[in-house]
C-alpha cells in the first residue's frame, strides 16, 4: 500500500484541476468535515474538491491512488449516519456542483442525471413532463440524488413505490484507480452479467464515485387523497396498520408519529395539533378519485375498527400538503427540543411496529432520555430520535446508550439496523451483529477487489 502523501497530491491537483475547484483554506474545509449525524466521529480534511465534471473526479482519484490519499465522496451533507465524514489528511470530493439533468426521455421514461441534482428540483422538473420519480427522503428539498444513491435512500412513498435502487437503470462510476465504469442499461429489462449498478447503490461511496445515473421514471400520479387518524394507544395504531396489510391495501404513503414527535412539531410550528394523541397515522392514496375513494374508505374502516379516536379525510391538495408538512418536519422539530439529536433508523416487521414503539418508549424511561419516534409505517422503517442538550456530557452518554439499545431491540425483532440512512461510521458494530462474520468477509472481499488500497471513504460500513 502506498504511504499517504497528501502534500504532493495537493500540489499536483492544484496544477491539474481548473481554477476554483480545489480548496485548501481551513476556514472553508472545516465545513465539509461531517454530515448531520451528531454521534459520528469526524476530522477536518486537508482539502475539498468541488468537482464539476467526471474528468475532475477522474483526476482526483488517479492522484489519490498514486499517493495513497483517502477520498470521501460527499453530496449535500444531509446524511444521518456519518457516511461522508472526513478523516485527517483526506480529500473531500464534493459532487454538489455536478447538478445537471442531462436528459429526460419521455418516450422510454428515463432520465440521466448528475449526482448533485437536488431531489425536489428533479421531481419538479419531471412534473412539467408529466413524469414522476418516487423516492422522497424527508430532506428531499436539499438532499442530492448522488447521496440518495449512495445510501439507497427511501422516503415516505416507499410503501407503494420502493426505494432508490428500484429505479436505477444504469450508472457511470469512477473507480478507486480513476477508471470510468459504465454499467446498466436503458431498457426496461436486461440481465446481461452481474447487476453491477446495484453493487454501487447503497455502498456509501466505499466502492466508487457515482458521477451519472440513469433513473427509471413513472407517469405522474393523480393528486392524492389524505387521511389522518388519531389513537390513544400505540398498539391500536399498530393494529390499524396490520389490518391494512391483511386487507391487501397499498396506499402511496402510510406514516406514523408518536406523541413526543407530535408535541415537538406543534412546539415549533404551532399547527394546532392535538397534543393528547398518543399516535398519529397519516395515509395517502394517489390512485385516482374513484379508486382512491374506495381505498381511503377501507383505510378509514381499518382505523376505526382498531380504535381511532378521531378521523379526518381530505382531497384538498393544500390541506394534504400541510398534514404532510407536519410529518416531514418531525426530525428537525425533535432536534429543536434540546438542540441536539441522534436519529436512529431501524426497520422491523410491520406486525411488530407497535411493540417496537412501546420498546423505544421504555428505553427512554430506562435511560432517562427523551425519545420521539416517527417513521414509515407502511414498510416498518422507524426513526426513533433521541434528544439531548449539546455540551451535557452525561446526557450525551445516556443518549448513546439509548441509541444502541434501540438498534439491539430492532435486531431482536428480526429487523435491520438501517432501512435507508446507511451504516456510515456509527453503526459498524451493529452491522457486524446483523450480517455475521461470513457476511463481513464477503463485504471485505468486494471492497478489496474494487479498492485494494482502501482509499475510498475509509472508516465506513466496517
Amino acid at each position: 500500500m502506498t504511504e499517504p502523501d497528501i502534500d504532493t497530491a495537493l500540489k499536483e491537483l492544484a496544477n491539474e484541476l481548473p481554477d476554483g475547484v480545489l480548496v485548501t483554506d481551513p476556514d472553508i474545509t472545516i465545513a465539509y468535515s461531517r454530515d448531520m449525524a451528531m454521534l459520528a466521529p469526524s476530522e477536518q480534511p486537508a482539502a475539498v474538491v468541488h468537482a464539476r465534471t467526471t474528468d475532475d473526479v477522474v483526476t482526483v482519484m488517479k492522484t489519490a491512488a498514486r499517493y495513497g490519499v483517502p477520498v470521501h465522496p460527499r453530496g449535500a451533507g444531509s446524511g444521518l449516519a456519518g457516511s461522508s465524514n472526513a478523516t485527517r489528511g483526506s480529500i473531500v470530493l464534493s459532487l454538489a456542483k455536478m447538478n445537471q439533468i442531462l436528459e429526460i426521455n419521455t418516450s422510454d421514461r428515463y432520465a440521466r442525471v448528475q449526482p448533485g441534482v437536488v431531489n425536489l428540483d428533479f421531481r419538479k422538473e419531471l412534473a412539467g413532463h408529466g413524469l414522476f420519480y418516487p423516492p422522497d427522503p424527508s430532506s428531499y428539498d436539499w438532499c442530492t440524488l448522488g447521496g440518495n444513491l449512495s445510501t439507497n435512500a427511501g422516503g415516505l412513498c416507499c410503501v407503494k413505490y420502493g426505494v432508490t435502487t428500484d429505479f436505477v437503470m444504469g450508472l457511470e462510476v469512477v473507480l478507486a484507480d480513476g477508471e470510468v465504469l459504465r454499467t446498466g442499461r436503458r431498457t426496461v429489462k436486461g440481465v446481461a452479467g452481474y447487476d453491477l449498478a446495484r453493487v454501487f447503490v447503497g455502498a456509501e461511496g466505499t466502492l466508487g464515485v457515482i458521477t451519472e445515473a440513469t433513473l427509471m421514471l413513472r407517469p405522474l400520479p393523480e393528486p392524492p387523497a389524505t387521511l389522518v387518524a388519531s389513537f390513544e394507544d400505540l398498539h391500536a395504531a399498530g393494529a390499524a396498520v396490520q389490518s391494512m396489510i391483511d386487507c391487501g391495501l397499498v396506499p402511496s404513503l402510510l406514516e406514523i408519529m408518536d406523541q413526543t414527535a407530535l408535541r415537538a412539531v406543534e412546539a415549533k410550528h404551532h399547527m394546532g395539533l392535538d397534543l393528547s394523541t398518543k399516535a398519529l397515522l397519516l395515509a395517502q392514496s394517489d390512485s385516482g378519485a374513484e379508486r382512491a375513494e374506495r381505498e381511503m374508505s377501507q383505510i378509514e374502516d381499518c382505523c376505526r375498527t382498531a380504535g381511532a379516536t378521531e378521523l379526518h379525510r381530505t382531497t384538498d391538495a393544500e390541506e394534504g400538503d400541510m398534514l404532510l408538512f407536519a410529518r416531514r418536519q418531525a426530525l428537525p422539530a425533535l432536534e429543536a427540543l434540546k438542540g441536539g439529536s441522534l436519529v436512529d433508523d431501524v426497520a422491523v416487521p410491520r406486525s411488530r411496529i407497535a411493540e417496537f414503539l412501546a420498546g423505544c418508549e421504555q428505553i427512554g424511561i430506562d435511560t432517562d432520555t427523551v425519545i420521539g419516534t416517527c417513521g414509515h409505517a407502511g414498510d416498518g422503517n422507524m426513526h426513533p430520535t433521541i434528544c439531548f442538550t449539546p455540551g451535557d456530557g452525561a446526557e450525551y452518554e445516556r443518549s448513546k446508550d439509548a441509541f444502541g439499545r434501540i438498534l439491539d431491540l430492532g435486531l431482536s425483532m428480526g429487523g435491520t439496523v438501517t432501512g435507508e440512512h446507511g451504516v456510515g461510521s456509527i453503526k459498524q458494530e451493529f452491522l457486524a451483529k446483523e450480517i455475521g462474520d461470513l457476511g463481513l468477509r464477503v463485504h471485505r472481499q468486494i471492497k478489496d477487489a474494487l479498492d485494494p488500497q482502501g482509499i475510498l471513504n475509509p472508516g465506513k460500513l466496517f
